[in-house]
């Protein structure tokens, strides 16, 4: 069975490659550029595992790698994408359809936010003497443990909806930032900070969280501290 992972050198992807080590990794690194549309027949495969992501054109890249036509399309999503508007998780919601009425089978995966991701967040904010996080809550997760989830899901037969997965811990943001600043031993004011509109009232509702699903197990701290 030929499986081939796009993104397969990314945060997420790497991982996935671990899990399916006869997989092949596109990338424009390998000669697949999947905005550009160039190196396409490395897309032709049983399986597609599909970590590659465009915070801008995440529909274009579903388009491209459906063209190819795949005998299973493995797609990672996030949970709360038809809870929260905020733009990017429209741009995945829309990708989810356009895979869903493809006609290549499928299997879709939503997941909660990703460790390194609330990192990288907090240590932005941790540039300037206060630290201004949004005053709502986040169930992070190891991408590791997603990919290996992925990489069964690539294994096995078009699921459909895969059940979501959320990591262990369901915290305040600013819980999270202050573990942060505890870890790498800096010193600062964490502001809760609230804004109008939809978008930060979803959040607000716990529109990205998955409390039901709560399966993974390496919590923020942990993956902190290691």
């Amino acid at each position: 069975m030929k499986v081939v992972v796009t993104g397969g050198r990314g945060r997420l992807g790497r991982h996935v490659m671990a899990g399916l080590p006869d997989a092949r990794a596109v990338s424009r690194a390998t000669g697949t550029d999947l905005l550009k549309g160039t190196g396409l027949e490395a897309l032709k495969a049983d399986v597609v595992v599909h970590c590659a992501t465009s915070f801008r054109r995440e529909v274009n890249l579903a388009r491209t790698v459906l063209a190819a036509r795949p005998g299973h399309l493995v797609y990672v999503s996030i949970v709360g994408v038809d809870q929260v508007p905020l733009p990017y998780y429209r741009q995945k919601l829309a990708a989810e359809r356009l895979i869903i009425d493809s006609g290549v089978p499928w299997t879709i995966l939503r997941a909660t936010q990703f460790h390194p991701l609330l990192r990288s967040i907090f240590e932005a904010s941790a540039r300037l003497p206060l630290m201004m996080i949004p005053d709502f809550r986040f169930q992070p997760i190891d991408p590791a443990e997603v990919a290996a989830v992925l990489a069964r899901l690539a294994q096995g037969e078009p699921a459909g909806m895969a059940p979501e997965m959320g990591g262990p811990e369901v915290h305040r943001a600013t819980d999270l930032a202050r573990l942060f600043l505890t870890a790498s031993g800096k010193r600062r004011k964490v502001v809760p900070l609230r804004l109008p509109g939809k978008t930060f009232a979803a959040y607000r509702a716990g529109g990205n969280l998955t409390p039901h699903r709560a399966v993974g197990r390496r919590t923020f701290e942990q993956y902190l501290s290691e």
